[in-house]
């Protein structure tokens, strides 16, 4: 009769295929904690935004001021006689999506050149990381919406990994560093942190922009 192995020799001769097991377990742990770069706290800002503030706070004012930000041009945005001072007057100030309807298409300057504005409503819900540092690092400021008022996003603080296997880059953003047009003293600069502020209170953004016809 075959004597019964006991439990102390059947452990031992298992430990060799146990300890490749484990070896290998830790080989590939260790291949992964490896396999990312993390770059936390990189920032992406434009630094020549002019200095508009608006001639009152209302809501009409300050969507005119956030817009001659944004163009960087009043003969397009907003001074008078420009090409796009009707319809800025004729906007909803609070309502980025029919803003950007309104200034979408082709307009004259008072030279009678003509411009083409592009204008891209995204609402919080579709906000895209990678497009919104793409935007600002081709330093053109989107216009955001937040708690029903309007601000200029002039930059954002952000996380970056990198996948050394493949290149594959991840974005996470911390901040968004806003412009209030209202003021033009210390609270003209703020952020909006993505760790303490509510998302659900940002309405949507506009990505505007104009160029010759």
């Amino acid at each position: 009769m075959t004597k019964p192995r006991s439990f102390d020799s059947s452990f031992r001769s298992a430990f060799p295929t146990l300890a490749v097991a484990v070896a290998g377990f830790c080989f590939v742990v260790s291949y992964f904690s490896f396999a990312q770069e993390y770059y936390p706290n990189k920032e992406v800002r434009i630094a020549d935004l002019p200095s508009v503030t608006a001639k009152s706070r209302d809501a009409s004012d300050v969507l005119a001021a956030t817009a001659e930000i944004i163009f960087r041009n009043k003969d397009i945005c907003c001074g008078k006689n420009s090409a796009l001072e009707d319809d800025i007057q004729r906007a909803d100030p609070k309502s980025l999506k029919d803003v950007g309807n309104k200034l979408q298409g082709r307009h004259l300057l008072s030279d009678g050149r003509p411009i083409v504005v592009t204008a891209e409503y995204v609402p919080a819900s579709a906000v895209n990381s990678v497009n919104l540092i793409e935007v600002l690092t081709e330093k053109q400021a989107p216009l955001i919406e937040w708690n029903s008022h309007l601000y200029v996003v002039y930059g954002v603080i952000f996380d970056l990994t990198v996948d050394d296997t493949n290149g594959a880059k991840t974005y996470a953003i911390r901040k968004l560093l806003l412009l209030d047009p209202r003021f033009s003293d210390q609270r003209r600069k703020l952020a909006f942190d993505r760790q303490t502020d509510d998302w659900s209170n940002v309405q949507g953004l506009l990505m505007l922009k104009a160029a010759p016809q």
